[in-house]
């Protein structure tokens, strides 16, 4: 045999390994954020997908399940200014995969901020005794 089959059997070869290398299975409840040359390009739902070999990239794996998240115990100031310690636990699901990764820059952070700022501004309008029991409202 002449060297240059083995050079043409290697470049197959190795076409082959980029070919099967990108291509991408996006499993049930998550989304793929696709980036080309570095801006976004995709959001890939469920099933088979075939990324462009070096110029596209799975920027970020986004779980479109419904999340749970427990904070710290917020301090809050009832409206007749008695001051409480509410726990907080929040349920969430991301709709929107692109601006989940793109939208802000710690997406946990940021729900735990407007978390504590709405149960504030809820509690600081009730008396002790409603926020005791009008758990359900709040």
């Amino acid at each position: 045999m002449e060297p240059g089959i083995y050079i043409v059997l290697a470049i197959i070869v190795l076409l082959i390994i980029i070919v099967i290398s990108n291509i991408k299975i996006v499993p049930q409840a998550y989304v793929f954020v696709v980036e080309r040359l570095g801006a976004f390009h995709a959001a890939w739902g469920t099933g088979l997908h075939v990324k462009v070999p070096f110029i596209d990239r799975v920027a970020k794996r986004v779980s479109i399940k419904e999340q749970v998240v427990d904070f710290k115990p917020q301090s809050v100031i009832t409206k007749d200014n008695v001051t409480m310690q509410i726990d907080t636990v929040v349920f969430f699901q991301i709709t929107n995969a692109m601006q989940f990764t793109y939208g802000v820059e710690r997406p946990i952070s940021a729900i735990e901020n407007l978390t504590a700022t709405t149960l504030r501004n809820i509690v600081g309008d009730l008396d002790l005794e409603a926020t005791l029991t009008s758990r359900d409202i709040i």
